[in-house]
């Protein structure tokens, strides 16, 4: 099973894709799109947009986990990514991909087991469940691989298992 995880942004949208199989994990790919502050928002969420459909035709998930919101006191800030979010979600849909979505806490419980965790506790588990030379830059991109292992060890997928 490949799983593409997203970890919202404007500036910064962090992507991970593995392969999920028993329980082993492969690196496909991990990387971030980047959008300028000089560029509108529009042109921003197109770049996203696009950058994200050319990355579930390549790879073919079948699952897509993202992110979600998390309370921000700086209101514009949350109202960006909450759109480059629903873009990330419009591309997904759109290649009929299934939506998961994963709080913050749900993703460090599923990744080292304690949902209250530090950031770098995360990292380090990314590092070695994924078996990677280092913890991925910039801490978007390790977010987002963090959510392909939160999907994978959720009941999501045991769920989806005992359905066929």
């Amino acid at each position: 099973m490949i799983i593409l995880g997203i970890d919202p942004g404007i500036a910064i949208m962090g992507y991970g894709i593995v392969k999920y199989i028993g329980n082993r994990f492969e690196v496909i790919d991990y990387g971030s799109i980047t959008t300028s502050s000089k560029m509108s928002t529009a042109e921003r969420l197109k770049k996203i947009y696009n950058e994200l459909n050319i990355l579930i035709e390549k790879y073919e998930p079948e699952h897509v986990a993202i992110e979600e919101l998390f309370f921000n006191t700086n209101a514009k800030t949350a109202m960006l990514v909450g759109q480059a979010r629903g873009v990330a979600i419009l591309a997904a849909i759109n290649h009929d991909k299934k939506i998961y979505e994963y709080t913050p806490l749900q993703i460090k419980q599923g990744v080292v087991g304690y949902g209250r965790a530090e950031k770098r506790q995360v990292q380090e588990m990314i590092k070695m469940i994924l078996n990677l030379k280092e913890v991925p830059k910039p801490d978007d991109v390790a977010d987002a691989l963090a959510i392909t292992i939160c999907h994978a060890h959720s009941g999501n997928l045991k769920q989806l298992f005992e359905m066929k």
